[in-house]
């Protein structure tokens, strides 16, 4: 213990002699250590701690898929498929519906549209979760009651355990509160604020009704092989338990297979690979930044060696030697574990701020006890690192630099710094590439035509819930009358409505037939719909190719007149005007007039084809059966997005004072959320990457530093035998270079391997992009020169008089 703290004693005297080499080791360590302790929370929080459910590891997500069909890639099921598999089946345990959607909590005075939840009482038990209070529903229940969050009763009801028992209006009916749940539970998004019960009976199914993912519990022992094998059976039998004659529905069954996965994995979905990526990416930096203080550290032991064999020819032993110089990387690693620590506590907001809102529990992300352990494991395996080698190399010096009294340094190739370098290059290298693809991936998404505009355009939503509003004509009425009120605002240059807002909702879907295929067996195409009014496609920029929009009198009048888009055109009537043309939806008995046809318009995102659709006018022909628009987007053309929510909000209350306003958002920002798992991959990638490419031409401009330093008597005596300055420096850029090309050689041939991870985020650029490939290596080379040419210039600079009376 003693000469352990002899050695930490004279680490800290010798490190203070030398403060520059402090400042510029610890801030390199401490940078790397910071980010990486950083990326390290969010992924401990997010990824590696466990769900805050029982038996995570028998937990499945359950939807389906059928092949051959136009129904998409994978689809949730419907009611009938989850009687089926809970009473069948031998491999679950328990099985529930779930769904996440928006609606009108009431709250004494308190108006707001809330995410909320409508499972079957089984899904808390088939999770394995109990509530912090009160009880949890069962069948009887009904759908009279309602669970509400942890986070739902500190904010809305003060922790007051007064609540259970309380009844509230949530989404249009009176529900008993009788359970609040654990402050950790969250389910299926951690923005689910409560669940209220759905029941499910046999009897009363309409089979078909897809829209129901399922979350299931296996059986001990079960396996997902054997368990879709099962259900694949179970599924074959619906269409007689429940009666359906529908052909289409028979051979949809025939076609469907079941897909299972983990809950874990569906409720992380596509965040951990890009999670991965980032932590992969700091630790690129911090290896960089290790090279570069184990260089450091290196240059330090060798001007140290005269030192060291004095104390060798004393009699230390080599161990010793080993021990004290491993102290000084020791100090500064601990001190860059500290560093590291602040820098990752001040960056953690600007981290979490730019993050995705789709990657889950982001509210619990914190510099946690793990993450701290983290942070100094990685500082005291960064000590070794940086420390170990040069601590061995240069431990057992050569004791002839006693007789040279200390002059000089020893000679030959240094192939151990210049390897280092080599790798730092070759490491920023596969960085910069990366980072190169994503950027290039986002100005192409970002370039993408969806068929709308987003620049200046402000949407909502607002739900009245007034005594006059009963049917379909009063709701569009009510609708009409309040655009003609947002219109005559300030700034506002148009207004219009629709049921679901590109990159905000989604769409329904439905069988449509053509007068030509009427009474087709398994005839009619698959079709997204959705309800238009006034303005919408002249706020939004949307083409009308031929015809016109839906003018006033069809909102209200029941003409039955609709529009579609050019891509549903063209599978409609593929050889045929449109304009005249009659469609009628399946299980519908009233046919719809093509009087228009539209642009199509990306739905989900720009990297996803544009839906072919439908649009209808707010009342339809048959006002029995019409579809009540209750709460319809709202899309405003005017250039103060920024500031009118507040004059809407006074309108509102005018016209229905109970109503909510909510799902307030500009185009323009729904557009940025849409790109913003990407965009945020690119910026943490770019900032890594920019980090590498500094450390690694630091590192470059160092070692040649160095080397023209302890070579300045053989400049010298080169430039006093004739040696041209032009050739002195072609010597010294040419030892840089030759290390650069080594390090770029490496560097792209990792990078062929790793890009192949970006796969899911790349758009429009293949991971092997050549152009990329490129211009990243000529960017390297010239930041790589750039480094080398300054100590060169130095070296053409040494005046041969003064090297030679040196010598």
């Amino acid at each position: 213990m003693s000469n352990w703290t002899r050695d930490l004693r004279h680490a800290l005297r010798a490190l203070l002699r030398t403060p520059g080499f402090v400042v510029l080791t610890v801030g390199m360590l401490g940078l790397a250590i910071g980010a990486n302790a950083g990326i390290f929370s969010v992924i401990d929080t997010v990824l590696l701690n466990p769900l805050p459910y029982a038996n995570t590891d028998r937990l499945v997500h359950i939807a389906g898929s059928a092949p051959g069909s136009d129904f998409p890639e994978e689809f949730p099921l419907a009611a009938e498929f989850l009687v089926q598999y809970r009473e069948e089946s031998k491999l679950l345990e328990d099985v529930s519906t779930y769904n996440s959607f928006t609606s009108t909590l009431h709250v004494g005075d308190r108006i707001e549209r809330v995410r909320m939840s409508a499972p079957t009482t089984s899904l808390f038990n088939t999770l394995g979760v109990k509530p912090a209070l009160g009880r949890l529903p069962v069948p009887e229940d009904e759908d009279q009651v309602v669970v509400i969050s942890h986070a739902l009763w500190t904010t809305w009801f003060g922790s007051d355990p007064g609540v259970l028992g309380q009844s509230y209006s949530v989404s249009g009916n009176d529900r008993t509160v009788i359970a609040v749940m654990e402050p950790n539970f969250w389910f299926p998004d951690d923005g689910t604020l409560l669940w209220f019960p759905q029941v499910i009976r046999a009897e009363e199914i309409e089979p078909g009704r897809f829209g129901q993912p399922l979350v299931a519990r296996l059986a001990p022992g079960a396996q997902v092989d054997t368990l879709v094998a099962e259900l694949e059976i179970l599924a074959r039998q619906l269409p007689e338990r429940f009666g359906s004659e529908s052909a289409d529905y028979v051979r949809l069954i025939e076609q469907h297979r079941p897909v299972v996965r983990s809950l874990e994995k569906e409720l992380l979905g596509d965040v951990a690979g890009p999670l991965w990526i980032l932590l992969g990416s700091m630790a690129i930096v911090l290896i960089i930044a290790c090279a570069n203080v184990a260089n450091l550290f290196m240059v330090r032991a060798e001007r140290r060696q005269s030192d060291n064999a004095v104390r060798r020819a004393l009699g230390a032993a080599r161990g010793r030697l080993i021990l004290s110089q491993l102290a000084e990387a020791g100090v500064v690693a601990t001190l860059a574990g500290f560093l590291a620590v602040a820098i990752a506590r001040l960056g953690m907001p600007l981290l979490l701020s730019a993050a995705p809102a789709s990657v889950p529990r982001l509210s619990e992300v914190a510099l946690s006890w793990t993450s701290l352990l983290f942070t100094f494991g990685v500082s005291v395996v960064s000590a070794l690192l940086c420390g170990l080698v040069p601590a061995v190399r240069f431990s057992a010096p050569n004791l002839m630099r006693l007789r040279e009294g200390g002059r000089g340094a020893t000679r030959g190739h240094h192939w151990g710094r210049n390897a280092l370098v080599a790798g730092q290059t070759a490491l920023a290298l596969v960085l910069l590439i990366g980072s190169a693809l994503l950027m290039k991936s986002f100005d192409k998404l970002r370039n993408v035509d969806p068929g709308y505009d987003t620049q200046d355009v402000f949407t909502f939503q607002i739900a009245p819930t007034e005594a006059h509003l009963t049917d379909a004509p009063s709701f569009a009425r009510f609708h009409l009358d309040f655009m003609d009120r947002v219109a005559a605002l300030r700034g506002v240059e148009k207004v219009g409505i629709v049921e679901n807002v590109p990159l905000n909702e989604g769409l329904a879907t439905q069988r449509f037939h053509t007068e030509s295929t009427e009474g087709e067996e398994g005839g009619g195409t698959l079709l997204s719909y959705t309800w238009s009014a006034g303005d919408y496609f002249q706020v939004m920029g949307i083409e009308v190719f031929r015809g016109r929009t839906l003018t006033a009198d069809d909102q209200v009048s029941q003409l039955g007149n609709v529009l579609v888009s050019r891509s549903a055109a063209d599978l409609m009537w593929p050889d045929e005007d449109p304009i005249g043309q009659r469609l009628q939806m399946q299980d519908q008995e009233t046919w719809e007039t093509v009087v228009g046809v539209v642009d199509d318009v990306m739905q989900y995102g720009f990297r996803q084809a544009a839906e072919p659709m439908v649009y209808f006018p707010l009342v339809g022909q048959d006002l029995e059966t019409s579809r009540v628009l209750s709460s319809p987007g709202y899309v405003v053309k005017t250039a103060r997005t920024g500031e009118i929510a507040s004059e809407i909000r006074a309108l509102v209350s005018q016209v229905a004072p109970t109503a909510p306003m909510y799902r307030m958002y500009t185009m323009e920002g729904l557009a940025a959320d849409s790109m913003v798992e990407l965009s945020f991959t690119t910026l943490t990638l770019g900032i890594a990457s920019a980090l590498a490419l500094i450390l690694g031409v630091v590192g470059l401009y160092g070692v040649l530093s160095y080397a023209v330093a302890e070579r300045t008597r053989e400049i010298g005596l080169r430039m006093a035998l004739g040696a041209a300055a032009t050739r002195v420096r072609l010597m010294i850029v040419g030892q840089g270079a030759r290390v650069l090309a080594v390090g770029i050689a490496i560097g792209v041939g990792i990078s062929l391997v790793a890009t192949r991870a970006l796969g899911s985020l790349l758009f429009g650029v293949e991971a092997f992009d050549i152009g990329t490939y490129l211009g990243v290596s000529a960017v390297m080379v010239l930041a790589g020169l750039a480094a080398c040419y300054l100590p060169a210039r130095r070296a053409s600079n040494v005046d041969p008089m003064v090297s030679l009376k040196i010598e």
